[in-house]
């Protein structure tokens, strides 16, 4: 049997070195029964309550569909996931699959492992999450920080009368309370707290250790959820504790956070950590009641747009500022921009572009350019050339490996003949086993299909350009949309935007692998990580210029 190891240790106090433990353990197990033991699948510092956020986990579920193992070996259920629910679907999944599923602490796992041990384990994650939350609590009874640091406090590592580390402990940093008092002074005076990060950004005052920049909703953030500078109660010496709570989205395993009742919430003076006084902070909270009561947030709240789920666009996340790095983002309605220069103020580039023109002359690229034919016929050369030349080493290697079988046969039959015959010799079983472990290992290396050859027709640029022009269609009809714009947005990996003369030069970086799944209908694993560029000149009407691969 092909047997494939899972491994997974979580944050909470447990070493690096765990993943290797498990695996060794797992190993032996593998060769006392005699299967084959492929490779092992680890996700690192990765908790169990949730497996879709875990890069091992899901490559196995995928190589599972694939049929490239007969079993799964771990140490416990728990390390697979401590949700019943994902219990229960991994297990239907593998049962599907005709894949078994062993751990060293229930060995082979069935129907009554997975609801007995997956009710445990979700009953241990609700009491874990109860047990921590109780002693949180207690630390912010006693004015300790229940986790976390605020720009302008320090930790402070201290000891009890019983000679263990109290957690918790802050205290003031001078220069950056210094700061703070800054903030609340020029935006209590009439700031906005996107000027008032421009200027930080501008004197090199970082917000972090890392040196991370100052934005607006670092200042601003949320009152509801106390989040931001001009929101944080502890400056004016309150630590509240409480004020929500994170749950986790099913679909995509993110945890979000939800407001608690305002009853559920912990206060404590701490006075040893105030930086503004009350009136101070009376002023700033006075300026933000009034913005929030202004005819422009009364009629902005009237239409509440962030309930409902913003349309993903064509260029969403894929437009980069050379300048800086960054992303492109919403500026108005109908325009983009460096997002790092409009919210931090760290980069230079402050030229927007109408979002409409942008994606035109994208779809333009998409369709005759990135795909032109003359450039295409010696990709395609160059593909078969390099695919025939990979397969021949395949054949060399399987040649070799077939040479290697019929030795380990021949050995076998002289053993099993040496046996049959009575003759008896220190490590002759020990031979056998051996021989019959590599002569497995051979079969399943041989029993994985040839690859099959790589054939790209010539004319696979006219057949692109044809299907991008149906995908253009596509997004104007609403029932076909979402799905056109998914694969446009495949075959698009990044949009670079490099200011000049009064405009934009714009080069287009797609992915030849999908371009060449959409014209032929199969995988593009062969021209995979090989990409295409088009370069287009953004100056006054947009002009498209020359072009390049």
């Amino acid at each position: 049997m092909r047997a494939v190891i899972y491994a997974r240790y979580s944050s909470d106090h447990q070493r690096d070195a765990s993943i290797e433990d498990q695996i060794r353990t797992c190993r032996a197990l593998i060769e006392q029964r005699g299967w084959t033991y492929l490779h092992a699948y680890n996700d690192r510092a990765q908790s169990g309550s949730s497996t879709l956020l875990r890069p091992g986990y899901q490559r196995m579920v995928e190589d599972a569909r694939a049929g490239q193992f007969d079993i799964i070996v771990a140490e416990a259920l728990d390390r697979l996931s401590r949700d019943q629910a994902d219990i229960a679907g991994l297990y239907k999944q593998l049962v599907f699959q005709e894949i078994e599923l062993f751990t060293l602490a229930e060995g082979e796992v069935n129907e009554l492992h997975v609801g007995l041990k997956g009710t445990m384990n979700a009953l241990f994650i609700k009491d874990l999450a109860r047990k921590t939350k109780r002693g949180l609590e207690g630390r912010v009874r006693a004015g300790k920080s229940a986790g976390g640091i605020a720009y302008g406090y320090e930790v402070v590592y201290d000891f009890g009368a019983d000679g263990k580390p109290v957690a918790g402990g802050r205290r003031i940093v001078p220069e950056q309370a210094t700061i703070v008092q800054r903030i609340f002074e020029e935006f209590a005076g009439g700031k906005s707290p996107r000027r008032i990060a421009h200027h930080l950004n501008d004197e090199k005052i970082p917000f972090s250790r890392n040196n991370r920049p100052w934005s607006d909703t670092t200042i601003r953030g949320s009152v509801t959820r106390g989040l931001g500078i001009l929101n944080n109660e502890l400056y004016r010496g309150r630590l509240v504790w409480n004020r929500q709570r994170f749950i986790k989205d099913p679909t995509t395993g993110k945890r979000l956070s939800r407001v608690n009742p305002g009853a559920e919430w912990v206060t404590e003076d701490v006075p040893d950590l105030r930086i503004v006084s009350d009136e101070l902070w009376q002023r700033v909270h006075d300026r933000m009641l009034k913005i929030r009561r202004s005819s422009a947030t009364t009629k902005a709240q009237q239409n509440p747009f962030w309930a409902n789920r913003r349309p993903k666009h064509l260029l969403t996340r894929c437009v980069v500022c050379n300048v800086c790095g960054g992303f492109f983002t919403s500026v108005g309605k109908d325009y983009l921009a460096c997002g790092n220069a409009r919210r931090q103020g760290t980069c230079s580039n402050k030229r927007g572009i109408p979002r409409g023109d942008l994606e035109g002359l994208i779809l333009d690229g998409l369709k005759e350019r990135l795909m032109a034919p003359e450039l295409v016929e010696a990709f395609v050369r160059e593909v078969h050339a390099e695919t025939n030349r990979g397969r021949d080493h395949e054949e060399s290697l399987r040649g070799e490996r077939e040479k290697d079988l019929a030795k380990v046969e021949r050995k076998l039959t002289g053993l099993i003949d040496a046996i049959a015959d009575g003759f008896r010799a220190p490590g002759l079983q020990k031979q056998l086993d051996e021989a019959e472990a590599s002569k497995a290992t051979l079969l399943a290396e041989l029993s994985a299909a040839r690859p099959s050859p790589v054939r790209l027709h010539p004319n696979l640029a006219h057949v692109y350009r044809d299907k991008v022009s149906g995908l253009q269609e596509a997004l104007k009809d609403p029932l076909l949309h979402d799905e056109a714009m998914d694969i446009l947005r495949s075959l698009i990996e990044r949009v670079e935007m490099q200011p000049s003369d009064g405009g934009y030069e714009i080069t287009l970086v797609g992915e030849i692998a999908h371009m060449i799944s959409l014209s032929t209908g199969k995988s593009g694993q062969e021209a995979d990580h090989i990409p295409s560029s088009v370069k287009v000149v953004a100056r006054a009407g947009l002009e498209p210029a020359t072009q390049g691969l």
